[in-house]
């Protein structure tokens, strides 16, 4: 669970350092990626966090 957590927090430091860039694509498509990325990290902590 501590690696999940810990991927978790990478992902959103990456996501906050890219947000402010509004006027840079390559930006706003490392963003889009990293909150699938997100997306399917929440699901696995959600899994094991009900056990």
């Amino acid at each position: 669970m501590e690696k999940i957590i810990a991927q978790i927090k990478e992902q959103l430091a990456a996501i906050t350092a890219d947000i402010d860039k509004v006027e840079n694509k390559a930006a706003k498509a490392r963003v889009r990626k990293a909150t699938l990325a997100l997306e399917k990290l929440g699901k696995e902590y959600r899994k094991i966090s009900v056990k």
